[in-house]
């Protein structure tokens, strides 16, 4: 099912979600794939779905910084990083204190977790607070920013929520503080400089 990123289609998203279903959504960045990370089945569809391996585990999509807080714990030069750049194109990699999310998602102790800047994707995130967000293609190749070939190539989900063509289409940076060192995992719509001349 296809629906637009209006009232009615957030409303359908969030029960598709609620359900234990697969979500397309648009976000500040590419097409984006989700679902409720504490249903274990449908972080396993979405794994499916990308035939993507279970040693690389999901990130997250968050609805704000609050939200972030309630399940893991920020460094004071993450927070400081997360304040300046969110919401936008940056994942970090944080210490992940939700022992439920632990279980649903196969981690240990970190989760990369960001907060999109795209309204659809944070309209339906206002309801949910949380959502599994990888790119919505197969592992390995290219990431969609055409919302009608995206909905023609991916298989499987459950609604789609139309946002129409991404502009930008450059993937999150990705981003771990490890004891006031940096480490970037990817580097993408921001740059290194960029983020370092913040702290």
């Amino acid at each position: 099912m296809k629906v637009k990123c209006d009232q009615e289609g957030i409303e359908n998203s969030l029960k598709v979600v609620k359900n234990g279903g697969i979500v397309v959504f648009p976000t500040d960045t590419v097409y984006g794939m989700g679902c409720d990370p504490y249903n274990k089945k449908s972080v396993d569809k979405i794994y499916q779905i990308k035939e993507r391996p279970k040693s690389k585990p999901f990130p997250l999509l968050a609805y704000s910084m609050d939200v972030v807080s309630e399940i893991i714990e920020f460094d004071k030069i993450s927070k400081k990083i997360a304040e300046r750049f969110w919401p936008g194109p940056l994942t970090l990699i944080l210490k992940l204190k939700d022992e439920q999310l632990k279980n649903s998602l196969n981690l240990e102790d970190k989760i990369a977790i960001r907060v999109p800047n795209n309204q659809c994707l944070l309209d339906l995130l206002k309801n949910c607070k949380l959502l599994v967000g990888t790119s919505a293609n197969i592992s390995g190749e290219n990431s969609f920013t055409n919302s009608q070939e995206c909905y023609q190539k991916v298989q499987d989900f459950d609604i789609f929520l139309d946002g129409g063509d991404i502009k930008n289409g450059v993937e999150s940076t990705i981003l771990e503080m490890d004891q006031g060192n940096s480490i970037f995992h990817r580097i993408g719509a921001l740059k290194e400089e960029e983020i370092m001349e913040s702290i």
